[in-house]
């Protein structure tokens, strides 16, 4: 069974950020894949404090364990692709969203590069401007991790500013349809090419 894992990094759960994913998803599934996503919201995640105890235990966990994050790196260990969404603040991630990355990541490349050869897609909310940085910050994550990622027909965003108005930008909802069709194909190859 091939398993992708989303996470939604915006603080309001049913919000255009937890839409665009959603709709990706829902074409993963329509190809067999099976999916999980995962809502930021409502949890408090400390950034990384450059503790490095997950480099000298190397049990694939971050030593802060009063919040979700290590149970969000295992979910990212037994799939095999992974979703990072994030609506756009101040041209940038959501603090959630960056801590997770950073402290997921700094365990991944400490513990043998976990992540290596998955597939990774970066979906982005944006009410104007500001989203390129976002989904190159979160695809740059992808990319040190040694992972591998699917285009789509535009950059992986939808334009919206109050709850729901992304599904009122054809592009975007077409982006994220095709995203998850290219995933979907990208993970299939990949995980044929591993069974023969």
């Amino acid at each position: 069974m091939i398993k992708v894992v989303a996470f939604n990094g915006s603080p309001r759960k049913d919000g255009n950020t937890g839409i665009l994913i959603r709709k990706a998803l829902n074409k993963l599934e329509e190809e067999g894949i099976h999916t999980e996503l995962i809502d930021l919201s409502g949890t408090r995640i400390r950034g990384c404090t450059a503790c490095r105890e997950c480099r000298k235990k190397l049990n694939q966990k971050c030593a802060i364990d009063s919040d979700i994050v290590n149970d969000c790196i295992k979910k990212m260990i037994e799939a095999d692709g992974i979703i990072i969404g994030s609506p756009t603040y101040f041209a940038s991630l959501t603090a959630e969203t960056k801590a997770l990355m950073d402290r997921a990541g700094y365990v991944a490349k400490g513990n043998d590069n976990l992540f290596r050869r998955k597939v990774g897609a970066a979906v982005v909310a944006v009410r104007r401007a500001g989203s390129i940085n976002v989904f190159q910050t979160i695809n740059n994550f992808f990319l040190i991790n040694e992972m591998i990622i699917p285009g789509s027909t535009y950059w992986n965003l939808g334009v919206g500013k109050e709850r729901g108005e992304v599904e009122s930008d054809a592009e975007g909802m077409g982006t994220m349809d095709r995203l998850g069709e290219n995933m979907a194909w990208l993970l299939k190859i990949i995980k044929n090419s591993t069974n023969t």
